[in-house]
């Protein structure tokens, strides 16, 4: 007997990604979009028991790095664990297209860099069957994976593609220059780039310490490219920056998007060296929305903050030349050589270099990771408190943390979003008008950040577990990373459950939802090493009418694909 529908969700409690209040439904999926949602009379193919769980779109995360995992991988894991459905890529201004043949070790070094993924893992990983950005694109479009993917024109690749070594080496473009990377964002857009991101920040360095190519680009190069894409007439304008002078910089971004007419999102963060800044740039984005342009910032769920440990890319103990004696063995040796009295004794008592990185002596901002994770963690449990409260020095009380748990646990330091010791920033910029949930970084900084779990922070932490300040509505927070976040890049079809959207969908234990703590897992390219971080609760996570994930364990399902451009909303719905 053939059935109605290919799926029916019946009796959960229905986020429906409005920001209206939760009611009791069922929904009813056919051909890959919403049919019905109420009262659901016909059967389904397939059936999920809701009752007791809630019912929500499938995430949108709109600041991820799967530019290479992509190119090799099915599953866009670590984000796909967490209830996301739809990434959107090639953010920050790094990707590998458009790429000439002798500039693939250029961008590889670039990323490894500045998304902290090695070199081997890029370089046996990506099969560089592409040229132009259009041809990057169509080599995505014959993959399948288990959320749909987007993708942005990266401005360092763009830069390097059209000046070279200059471009590189970050001279200024020439007229020549600017109207050739707008003729190829205008094609990149009309190919099916959601945008156009670039980056402005120091943070960002190739591995040999070059600053990116961008870093000091003109106004007048930025504006030539969002004319190409305002000749599109389509795309999304990224950008991250230091805002050293927050006033300066955004009025010059403002004088690129009022010229062009695009739209844009940029990254804001609390910065312990300027930690007001934000509210500064927070209500200048506010003038300009009220002044009818389109501004979107994109904030953290929580601190932006490294892990530290044996296995990941830095440790406290990194820079002591003593260290450094054992820092090329395998990890079982390393870990062998510390627990040893006498190379831990001389170990302890050797000063440390200066530090590239320089966390060896952020004693009172470094916390000791065990357990569960607490991403909003007092005085209490850095190793500076315990240090003092067990009478021995913060090395003993590092090394010794990272020793348990077979030499796998982890310490944490928040630098972003914590100037003062709690996430208050964070609520204010979460919870304001013109901002989306972002940052994720979903595929990047594989040993040294976990930040794809973002989603389930947003849920456990802000609407349910949060005690040292307010929380956020549940049905606000589903809206903000559901409709909110599809809406800034223009995909319409998602983020809404009604008839006629993309049946993108989670059936969530909300009662029972939990972030475990980031491990490490050797699966990458090459044999490459990266943090995941899994959780409990995602019953099951449906993307276009098809069950991707039960229990958080994949299945064989793979419908996810490749974005080009923007998305329609349903006729029915599009005079919303």
């Amino acid at each position: 007997m053939e059935r109605a529908y290919d799926l029916v969700i019946r009796g959960g409690r229905l986020y429906d990604g409005s920001g209206g209040e939760a009611f009791e439904a069922d929904v009813a999926v056919k051909d890959g979009v919403i049919a019905a949602v109420g009262q659901v009379h016909g059967r389904g193919a397939e059936e999920i028991d809701a009752r007791g769980q809630i019912v929500t779109p499938g995430f949108v995360d709109i600041h991820t790095h799967y530019d290479g995992q992509a190119t090799w991988d099915q599953r866009m894991q670590p984000s796909s664990w967490h209830g996301v459905t739809t990434v959107v890529m090639g953010n920050c201004g790094v990707g590998f297209a458009p790429c000439q043949p002798q500039d693939h070790d250029r961008l590889v070094r670039l990323m490894e860099g500045v998304e902290d993924i090695p070199f081997p893992v890029l370089s046996q990983g990506l099969p560089w069957n592409w040229t132009s950005y259009p041809d990057y694109l169509d080599s995505l479009q014959s993959r399948r994976f288990d959320v749909d993917i987007g993708s942005q024109l990266p401005h360092a690749a763009l830069r390097v593609f059209v000046m070279g070594e200059r471009g590189a080496n970050r001279e200024p473009a020439t007229d020549a220059d600017i109207a050739a990377m707008a003729a190829i964002a205008q094609r990149a857009v009309e190919a099916g780039a959601l945008g156009f991101s670039t980056s402005r920040t120091l943070n960002h360095r190739t591995s040999d310490g070059q600053p990116t190519p961008t870093l000091t680009a003109g106004e007048d190069e930025l504006t030539g490219i969002a004319m190409g894409l305002a000749a599109a007439g389509k795309g999304v304008m990224q950008v991250v920056s230091d805002f050293a002078d927050p006033e300066a910089e955004f009025a010059m971004l403002r004088r690129v998007i009022e010229r062009s007419g695009r739209p844009l999102t940029f990254s804001l963060v609390q910065s312990p060296l300027t930690p007001q800044s934000y509210k500064t740039l927070l209500a200048a984005v506010s003038d300009a929305v009220d002044a009818g342009l389109s501004v979107k910032a994109q904030v953290a769920a929580r601190p932006v903050g490294v892990l530290l440990g044996l296995e990941l890319t830095v440790n406290p103990f990194t820079h002591y030349p003593v260290y450094k004696e054992i820092a090329a063995r395998p990890f079982a040796e390393r870990v062998a050589a510390l627990k040893d009295p006498a190379f831990r004794e001389r170990l302890l008592a050797s000063p440390p270099d200066e530090g590239v990185r320089g966390m060896g002596s952020a004693w009172g901002r470094m916390h000791l990771m065990s357990g569960l994770p607490d991403y909003e963690p007092t005085e209490e449990s850095t190793v500076a408190f315990q240090a003092q409260a067990r009478g021995v020095s913060p090395q003993d009380v590092a090394l010794d943390h990272m020793l348990s748990d077979g030499g796998h646990a982890m310490l944490y330091v928040p630098f972003l979003n914590y100037a003062e010791g709690s996430l208050d920033p964070a609520y204010t910029m979460l919870t304001h008008r013109d901002t989306v949930p972002g940052l994720s970084d979903g595929g990047a900084h594989v040993g040294m950040i976990c930040d794809g779990s973002f989603p389930t922070t947003m849920l456990t932490h802000w609407t349910r577990d949060r005690t040292r300040g307010p929380k956020i509505a549940l049905e606000r927070v589903i809206r903000r990373q559901t409709q909110d976040t599809a809406r800034t890049f223009g995909l319409y079809d998602r983020g809404l459950v009604a008839p006629g959207y993309r049946a993108d969908l989670n059936v969530i234990d909300y009662d029972n939802l939990t972030l475990f703590a980031p491990q490490v897992a050797y699966d990458l390219p090459a044999g490459g090493r990266r943090l995941i971080q899994r959780a409990k609760g995602y019953v099951a996570t449906i993307v276009a009418g098809q069950v991707t994930y039960r229990d958080g364990e994949p299945t064989d399902a793979l419908p996810g694909r490749l974005l080009r451009g923007t998305q329609a909303a349903p006729v029915a719905q599009a005079a919303e």
